[in-house]
């Protein structure tokens, strides 16, 4: 009977260690830190967009301000947030602007360095970018 308390006792206390251990997994929208994390990663990437010679001549006539708001939109709705993007498809908002793989790659780019720089977890910077991967063949010239 001693053995049995003890094999009871013991099926007690792991149960409550794992149950301790199991945490929720936190949505991709707070792992890229919310509202707040996903305004910064978009002007952060604005930043980049700015200082990277291959790509911001894509953005001589975008209203800044409108495709900042967009952009943070999508983030967020991408990513499991409470937001609704309210632009058009990828496909009209990318036509006529002859973006190559190397001009998506390079955009790409400029978004890992700025979640890096936020210390977004890799796991958290792979998911996202998993998300957008499928959309180059809305954008890309054809």
């Amino acid at each position: 009977m001693q053995l049995t308390t003890l094999f009871a006792t013991a099926l007690f206390f792991l149960a409550l260690l794992s149950g301790c251990s199991q945490r929720p997994e936190s949505s991709l929208y707070q792992q890229l830190g919310g509202e707040d994390g996903i305004a910064s990663i978009t002007d952060g990437l604005l930043r980049e967009i700015e200082q990277d010679q291959r790509i911001v001549h894509h953005f001589a006539d975008t209203d800044i301000e409108r495709f900042r708001k967009l952009l943070a939109e999508q983030l967020c709705e991408l990513s499991g947030g409470p937001c609704r993007y309210s632009g058009g498809t990828m496909q009209q908002s990318h036509t006529g602007f002859n973006i190559s793989l190397a001009d998506y790659d390079a955009l790409v780019d400029g978004l890992i360095k700025v979640m890096q720089q936020q210390k977004i977890s890799i796991s958290a910077q792979n998911q996202l970018l998993a998300l957008l991967a499928p959309m180059y063949k809305d954008i890309s010239y054809r």
